[in-house]
């Protein structure tokens, strides 16, 4: 349970799934996200899931180990911080992580077959953001694949991907009251807000191509539309 105390201090929250995070350390650019931090009054958050994903996990590896010590770096410094530091324990996030992907992977069925559309990691991005809900702290949660943003706002979407989908309505009630941006829209806040120092005319849509081709599922129509709010 968070102390009153804690929970005074921290009224909203912004929730990184691993994708989102992966895309700004391929990217070189996890700056932005500690720039952002210094202008957001509230926390950054991952699930220890999370962390397994993008540190513990590629440390190992000597192909993505420098991306892993990017983002070691900002939950070093306290930019990324743990669920934990709002006194989440762990096992109430484990639960509640099994919980949404048993329900996530029920919903959609293919011809008698279950269809698995969703990760532990943004399983349990998705638990972090209902504990919070129920504490009353306002969240947002970054995730970049985009089956598990649908599920959440637009699931009519989804029979686009598969051709005989049958789909459990009931099971849909469970991912209702999630808000979700994609890391492209943080970086369009961070232009916005002149967090972003290079000076070529055409840096916002640079940025938000290099999100696109490393991780970021986003269509080049959309990013149109992102760059026409200026």
């Amino acid at each position: 349970m968070i102390s009153k105390t804690n929970q005074n201090q921290t009224n909203k929250a912004i929730i990184f799934d691993s994708g989102a995070l992966i895309s700004f350390s391929m990217n070189g650019i996890t700056h932005i996200i500690k720039k952002l931090k210094e202008i957001f009054k509230g926390k950054f958050l991952i699930t220890p899931n999370v962390k397994k994903e993008i540190i513990d996990n590629p440390m190992k590896i000597r192909r993505f180990k420098l991306e892993a010590l990017k983002l070691k770096q900002l939950l070093d410094e306290g930019v990324l911080e743990l669920s934990s530091s709002l006194e989440i324990n762990d096992s109430e996030i484990t639960k509640k992580t099994n919980e949404i992907l048993d329900v996530a992977n029920a919903t959609f069925n293919d011809g008698g077959k279950n269809i698995n559309i969703m990760h532990t990691g943004e399983a349990s991005s998705l638990a972090l953001g209902k504990i919070l809900n129920e504490r009353k702290i306002k969240n947002v949660i970054v995730i970049d694949e985009r089956t598990t943003r649908i599920l959440a706002e637009k699931t009519e979407n989804l029979k686009k991907f598969h051709v005989k989908i049958k789909i459990i309505m009931e099971n849909l009630k469970l991912f209702k009251d999630f808000r979700i941006i994609r890391s492209t829209e943080l970086i369009y806040v961070a232009y916005k807000k002149g967090l972003i120092k290079l000076k070529d005319g055409n840096v916002l849509n640079t940025l938000l191509y290099a999100m696109k081709f490393k991780g970021a599922a986003i269509s080049g129509d959309e990013i149109e539309e992102i760059k026409k709010l200026g």
